[in-house]
């Protein structure tokens, strides 16, 4: 039994290895996707996206008048 290490492994060390490996291996299958999803020279980002012609911003002001009880 020449070379065998013995090493021990707690269990505390065990569970942080398991966490720290899943949150790897999370980031790497997020962070791809998402950088993929908008180009950097998207035009959508100058975009105007409020619209007060739209309906929802005008029943939200329509709401928003009516009297306090």
């Amino acid at each position: 039994m020449k070379g065998q290490l013995l090493t021990m492994v707690h269990r505390r060390n065990l569970l942080n290895l398991a966490v720290a490996g899943t949150i790897a291996a999370a980031t790497e299958t997020v962070a791809p996707a998402a950088l993929a999803a908008e180009p950097l020279g998207s035009p959508d980002k100058r975009k105007a996206r409020y619209q007060a012609n739209s309906a929802e911003v005008q029943d939200f002001y329509r709401v928003n008048r009516y009297p306090a009880r």
